[in-house]
């Protein structure tokens, strides 16, 4: 029984990861729960998890509510997904830091074009400042899954 769960556990780390991320929503530090991306992205891109694919699209879907947004987020999850389908030359799977750069690319592109449609300088600002942060903690978390999963 104790081993049950223990495995139970383990598997559903990641899930239960990026609802806590996503629920942990505060404006300066994770806006709209935007960091839940990391485990996200780890989880079907990196290393791919079952169900994780769908489970990303209603996290999406969450995102995109408490963004106030309509379905940005789900689009450009939906198109890096389908471009990584095509791809015959880069495999994020084996890049260094568990794909940390691919993970930059995709954050990144999306909150740049989030802050050109509105641009200030304060929205400049905060969209560096939150590619950085969520550029730092990238490592560090998907260390932690791993270190679950006993991978």
């Amino acid at each position: 029984m104790k081993q049950k769960l223990i495995d139970f556990l383990r598997i559903s780390f990641p899930f239960l990861l990026t609802i806590g991320l996503w629920r942990l929503s505060v404006p300066f530090w994770n806006p709209a729960g935007l960091l839940a991306f990391i485990p996200m992205f780890f989880c079907t891109f990196i290393k791919p998890t079952n169900w994780f694919l769908i489970f990303s699209i209603f996290m999406c879907i969450a995102i995109d509510y408490k963004f106030e947004t309509v379905c940005f987020w789900l689009a450009v999850y939906c198109l890096f997904y389908a471009v990584n389908s095509f791809q015959n030359f880069i495999d994020i799977t084996r890049m260094d830091l568990n794909g940390l750069l691919a993970f930059i690319v995709f954050f990144g592109s999306s909150v740049f074009i989030q802050v050109i449609c509105d641009f200030s300088f304060l929205n400049l600002l905060r969209g560096v400042w939150l590619v950085l942060w969520a550029g730092a903690l990238y490592v560090p978390l998907t260390k932690l899954i791993q270190r679950v999963q006993n991978d």
